[in-house]
């Protein structure tokens, strides 16, 4: 299931990141501060009134060589490919402007639910001068203060109330999956290899209200499978060619509707950093992920080619060391055929659950061999554990104090958690909570 997505836009100067920061900063889902994630600073996740939600900061992508006007115009066309709603914003100090009746015009026909946030209103003095934005044809007008926090709530209020019903999200038992990397690393080669291999396609469906097809096939065990296009994706303008962050959102879209990411390098070029931005979500998403190394028939090799080539992901992607390795090409179709096994034991993993008895046993094992940390003199005591959620497996360890386990120590429960059962290609979560 993918979560709505809210974008904000207009022109600049209005004030539109310091309100994603106050939406993100304040309403932000649990990350995990783990080295070598990184976040792209135009898309997050959000929360309102129990509503999950992803939003998008427009003013974070960078058009170069392009008209002032055009490089709105193009912003606002980004939010309305990707958005389910959209917060516009405009400047209480300034008014109405030629840039605000352009952006409101293209809104405006895109049918998709605009919210007018006019934004710099930072007292109540400065409200009946926002009246004159009822000419853009877009509804109420509501007054915020992003340097103050204020009004904030109430365009959450309306926007929620646009999100689409959760009876319209995907739910099915296929297993979703999606192929994310830079460009050129090969993603269409590899769909278009996949679907060849005998596969028996199912159905090509919409991907929820955007430009995607996903396409569905049953693998040779039987398992149904939908796979996420994003390389395929129409791309208008050369706003989406010239944009490295847009690729990014892109990638990060197609994640929130997998259950199964496969992470793809180019075996060619190697590590780059935006491979490792966008597998860091992956990775913070709780998705399950396998690390796809494409084009191995172009590398020149030597026995000690691929072992070179897995330590160097290994230590370029150590956050992803539960992920498995597969090296493929897709013009070849060398080791294509094990994708959708590895896709759906992943999967499984994703899914399995412990019972509690066998996980304590683990557990005290784990002390036994490694005995919990003291500090200040104040030792660690861990009374029991439990497994709470799956997507990701999470566990809640019950402690005598939560500042007490270490991170270092949380990891290390980890590494025995799975020394035991395995959660091959999926994060999993350790939460320590103090006993009542």
């Amino acid at each position: 299931m993918s979560n709505p997505t809210i974008a904000i836009v207009g022109r600049p100067n209005v004030g539109k990141s310091t309100i994603f920061n106050r939406i993100a900063g304040e309403r932000i889902s649990i990350v995990e501060d783990t080295p070598g994630v990184t976040r792209d600073r135009i898309y997050a996740k959000g929360e309102w009134l129990s509503h999950e939600f992803s939003i998008i900061d427009t003013g974070g992508i960078d058009i170069v060589d392009e008209p002032f006007m055009e490089q709105i115009k193009q912003q606002a066309q980004i939010a309305i490919d990707e958005a389910d709603v959209i917060i516009f914003i405009a400047s209480g100090r300034e008014g109405v402007t030629d840039a605000d009746e352009a952006v409101a015009k293209i809104l405006y026909r895109s049918k998709k639910p605009v919210i007018l946030a006019v934004n710099k209103v930072d007292n109540p003095e400065m409200r009946s001068e926002i009246y004159e934005f009822y000419s853009l044809g877009l509804g109420d007008p509501l007054p915020v203060s992003g340097s103050h926090g204020l009004g904030l709530g109430d365009v959450l209020d309306e926007a929620v109330k646009h999100f689409p019903d959760d009876a319209d999200m995907e739910d099915d038992d296929s297993i979703k999956f999606s192929l994310i990397g830079r460009p050129n690393v090969g993603k269409s080669s590899l769909i278009n290899a996949i679907l060849g291999e005998d596969r028996v396609i199912v159905s090509d469906i919409e991907g929820t209200t955007r430009d995607a097809i996903d396409t569905q096939f049953v693998g040779d065990s039987g398992q149904e499978f939908t796979m996420i296009d994003t390389a395929g994706m129409r791309k208008r303008g050369k706003v989406y060619e010239n944009t490295e962050k847009y690729s990014v959102m892109r990638a990060m879209r197609a994640i929130d509707r997998s259950d199964v990411v496969l992470v793809v390098l180019n075996g060619e070029e190697g590590i780059r950093e935006q491979d490792k931005r966008i597998a860091g979500y992956a990775h913070e998403a709780g998705r399950g992920i396998i690390i796809v190394v494409n084009k191995w028939d172009l590398v020149e090799k030597d026995t000690h080619t691929m072992k070179k080539f897995e330590e160097d992901i290994r230590d370029e992607f150590a956050y992803l060391d539960y992920a498995p390795i597969v090296f493929v090409s897709a013009t070849t179709k060398q080791r294509l055929n094990k994708l959708p096994e590895m896709i759906e034991e992943v999967s499984m993993n994703q899914n399995l659950r412990v019972p509690s008895a066998v996980l304590n046993d683990v557990i005290m094992d784990a002390v036994a061999i490694n005995p919990t940390p003291t500090d200040k003199g104040k030792r660690l005591k861990i009374f029991y554990a439990t497994q709470v959620a799956v997507k990701p497996p999470t566990f809640v360890v019950f402690v005598n104090e939560e500042e007490l386990m270490h991170f270092s120590y949380a990891r290390f429960l980890e590494n025995q958690v799975r020394k035991a059962f395995g959660f091959e290609g999926t994060p999993i979560k350790i939460l320590p909570r103090r006993r009542k």
